[in-house]
């Protein structure tokens, strides 16, 4: 039987907290989602992993055994990975947007030149994983857009802030604003992530600087080619600044707003894994060079 890691992950959150609500906010997804993940696990165990009542998640017998087993699973996999990484002398870096990787490809060229016997693969994800596959092992770090999906299980150091604006369409009434009041966006149709990345959905609709204002959400997408056809059509998006460098459609704009925090870039890498010296020294390169910023 093949079970994905992922799942036993949630598994482990969920049996460490006690709860669906406290592993949810752990590894900032929604709540629904991972009641999902956990069913569709114990779907394929065939099994009852937790006995769920008010007062939250028991772990049944079967649960109890599965619990007991469960680190070491992951701790084997996560140590598989590295080494066959470590055998073929590559590296693996996620990223979510051209954006926020800025100048990572000079931070390689430079590492290249003191490792050239090591190979560095970089991987573009989709916003249905913010931690661009750091928190799934499928990567060995990761530029990020903070928060990010899985944070406590990994070692995260910002490296610069970048303001966030508005994507608008070209026909919008506030289009020709050279400045944008965030109050001013509240009744909009916004662009939202997929439900299941949780904290970070709600950092991108700004939920919590909206003086309890309900979010109105228009579209869900998790590619940028989605996100500024949906804006086209008709909704708002809040952006990052680069995004106007970097992504581009005749019939958005993409305008500065007043009144909404900032996004946050990071560099993520798992805890308690391996050191390797050539990964230690390529993020030491990025966080010099994006540090810049």
């Amino acid at each position: 039987m093949d079970v994905d890691t992922r799942l036993l992950r949630y598994f482990a959150a969920v049996a460490a907290e006690g709860s669906l609500t406290g592993a949810a906010q752990r590894l900032f997804v929604s709540q629904p989602a991972l009641t999902k993940q956990i069913r569709r696990l114990e779907d394929d165990l065939g099994v009852r992993l937790f006995a769920r009542s008010r007062s939250g998640m028991a772990l049944t017998d079967a649960g109890r055994e599965l619990a007991a087993r469960v680190p070491a699973l992951l701790d084997g996999w996560d140590e598989a990975v590295q080494a066959t990484g470590r055998a073929a002398r590559v590296l693996r870096l996620g990223f979510l947007d051209a954006g926020a990787v800025g100048a990572v490809h000079e931070a390689i060229a430079e590492f290249q030149q003191v490792q050239p016997q090591w190979r560095v693969d970089l991987r573009q994800f989709d916003w249905s994983d913010p931690s661009a596959g750091v928190a799934r092992g499928e990567v060995d770090a990761a530029v990020v857009r903070l928060p990010v999906l899985g944070q406590e299980g990994l070692n995260v150091r910002e490296l610069f802030v970048e303001e966030r604006g508005v994507l608008l369409p070209a026909r919008h009434p506030l289009a020709n604003n050279g400045t944008v009041e965030f109050r001013e966006l509240w009744d909009e149709p916004f662009v939202a992530a997929p439900v299941d990345t949780g904290t970070w959905r709600e950092h991108w609709l700004a939920a919590e600087e909206r003086e309890g204002h309900p979010v109105r959400v228009g579209a869900v997408t998790s590619r940028p080619d989605e996100w500024l056809a949906a804006v086209a059509a008709g909704c708002v998006a809040l952006a990052p600044a680069s995004t106007a460098r970097f992504y581009s459609h005749p019939n958005v704009v993409f305008r500065p707003v007043r009144g909404v925090s900032p996004s946050r870039v990071g560099l993520a890498r798992p805890k308690g894994r391996t050191h390797k010296g050539a990964l230690d020294e390529l993020l030491k390169a990025i966080e010099r060079r994006l540090s810049r910023h």
